[in-house]
């Protein structure tokens, strides 16, 4: 899209949502409701970003997104046409075209777009707004047409005086606009009933010579604006739903479509399956032929092919291929399974490097450890990492095998092919192929 500029609405104070929080902060599936217009300007080739923000929200969202966007301050509420004519110093004449999308709007799609800015490049219009047909207004304008089809004017709905209840046009909040056309008239429109001045007062400039046209979205639900937190349930339940869709349609098997929960920015493989009461977090990534849950929470953690992830929370992980978890296991930040370990039942991995082909099979707590290959970890062991000061770090070799009940008191070494007894509390190095046992536990002679 060369010559085009984008600005997103996002100074509102948003005082329906009852929030410390900015409106446009707020998540959905995962996502803050601003980097979905963002992140369509984007995709769509869009190089030049505004983000019009005002004192309430300003450092906020500044910090959120940093210098990868520019920023216009409306100082004062006075309404969306305001809201615009503050970013326009902001444009230059490499711009020509400019695409203005509403920052509580997050369901709008990219062919909606697409159909929208072809529309108005393709016959030449100063003005074409996205619309959605058959809706019920509630809080949005509704687009009035003449008897030859063409936008008369937009009506907000506290300027609407007749019947609420009817199914109607009504304005998506995203606007492509001639820049030399909009920098004529938007200055000089008048102020509405209620005091501001709207975008949507352009739609009336028709009389000027101006096209003005309207398409309307390919899906209804893209109009959908959020201004509470009633709202901003509902936009999160359709935002899921295209979610689960996408990765169905891409060879993922939901059998439970409804009580999966997929987050925006999750990517997962062909033929792994999401079984029900599923959380998938973040920026998590899952590989090919997977079974993850049922009942399991993955967070932000890249999780390897031919996984298998039953009853059990995966959060800020590194999983690779042809690992077991669970049931009823706990990966914690900085958790580290090489390939083919297994991690059975009532597990805890907390910072913790599991080499290949390690296996922790019951009621354990690995912290802060460096587990070696095909280490044996037995039932009840815990790595006492804590000494109520600080952190410390237990080393097991590769090949060693650690007995049921074991304390190993960090920090501590265990060697290469070791073996610790039933029941031992290892305060103490134990060498390459020893035997330690007791309390606290001793080498052996002669092992």
């Amino acid at each position: 899209m060369e010559g085009w500029a984008g600005i997103v609405l996002a100074a509102g104070n948003g005082a329906r949502m009852k929030s410390r929080i900015p409106k446009v902060l707020h998540p959905i599936c995962g996502k803050p409701m601003l980097r979905y217009p963002l992140d369509l300007l984007r995709g769509l080739g869009v190089g030049r970003i505004i983000i019009v923000v005002s004192p309430f929200n300003r450092a906020a969202i500044e910090a959120f997104l940093g210098d990868s966007v520019d920023y216009a301050l409306q100082p004062e509420p006075q309404g969306t046409a305001d809201a615009v004519n503050c970013a326009l110093p902001l444009l230059d004449d490499a711009c020509s075209q400019v695409l203005v999308q509403n920052g509580d709007t997050p369901l709008v799609q990219p062919d909606s777009i697409q159909l929208l800015t072809n529309r108005h490049q393709g016959q030449g219009n100063q003005m074409t707004m996205l619309t959605a047909e058959g809706l019920y207004a509630q809080d949005m304008g509704r687009v009035m047409r003449d008897d030859q089809g063409q936008i008369a004017e937009i009506v907000e709905a506290n300027d609407f005086t007749g019947c609420a209840e009817a199914p109607a046009e009504v304005n998506a909040g995203t606007y492509c606009f001639q820049l030399t056309w909009l920098r004529r008239y938007l200055p000089d429109l008048p102020a509405s009933p209620s005091g501001e001045k709207y975008l949507t007062a352009l739609a009336g400039l028709g009389n000027t010579g101006a096209v003005i046209d309207g398409v309307p979205a390919l899906d209804p639900s893209d109009a959908f604006g959020v201004n509470n937190r009633v709202q901003l349930a509902i936009a999160e339940s359709v935002q899921r739903e295209r979610i689960r869709e996408r990765w169905m349609l891409a060879g993922v098997t939901i059998p439970d479509p409804g009580s999966v929960f997929i987050d925006a920015e999750v990517v997962i493989g062909q033929d792994t399956t999401i079984l029900p009461n599923t959380m998938v977090q973040g920026e998590s990534v899952i590989g090919e032929d997977c079974q993850i849950g049922p009942n399991s929470v993955i967070q932000d953690s890249n999780i390897g092919d031919r996984c298998r992830v039953t009853a059990s929370v995966v959060e800020e992980s590194q999983v690779a291929a042809d690992v077991q978890i669970g049931p009823f296991s706990h990966l914690r930040p900085g958790a580290s399974l090489g390939e083919g370990v297994y991690i059975g039942n009532y597990v805890e991995v907390k910072n913790s490097r599991l080499a290949p082909g390690a296996v922790s099979g019951h009621f354990s707590y690995l912290g802060d450890a460096v587990i070696g290959e095909r280490v044996n970890i037995g039932a009840g062991t815990i790595t006492c990492n804590y000494d109520g000061t600080d952190k410390h770090t237990t080393t097991i070799g590769d090949d060693a095998f650690i007995g049921s009940d074991t304390m190993l008191v960090a920090p501590v070494t265990v060697g290469d092919g070791a073996t610790t007894g039933a029941g031992a509390v290892v305060t103490k190095d134990i060498p390459k192929g020893r035997l330690a046992v007791g309390v606290p536990a001793r080498i052996v002679p002669g092992q």
